[in-house]
């Protein structure tokens, strides 16, 4: 999105509120003002975690951001905006393509536990 506020979060839980209808879904946040504003509305599929101010040790996404630099970004000196999109892209791929590795980087003690 172009944005991060309440607007865009709430675009983003909608769409993955659909594109999930099925699924109890956990998303575990850090505490940025769109995420926690009152104006949102929840979706009844959705169940939002926060995390403890200033521990990005317990935040999943530092260790999904770990394994995309080792795997993707490496040591690439990227020399236009279209090459750093070209790598998001890779990115998200291997991302989608390796759900495993996803799941065992992301899926902490106190997340597996809140279910």
């Amino acid at each position: 999105m172009s944005r991060s506020d309440t607007a865009c979060f709430q675009v983003f839980l909608n769409a993955l509120s659909r594109k999930f209808a099925r699924q109890d879904i956990l998303l575990v946040l850090d505490g940025a003002p769109n995420h926690r504003c009152h104006d949102l509305l929840l979706p009844g599929n959705i169940s939002l975690l926060f995390l403890p101010p200033y521990s990005p040790e317990l935040n999943p996404k530092e260790n999904l951001w770990k394994e995309i630099r080792e795997k993707i970004f490496k040591n690439y000196v990227l020399k236009s905006i279209d090459a750093v999109r070209t790598k998001l892209k890779q990115a998200i791929l291997y991302i989608e393509r390796n759900p495993k590795i996803v799941k065992s980087i992301t899926s902490f003690p106190y997340i597996r536990k809140s279910f």
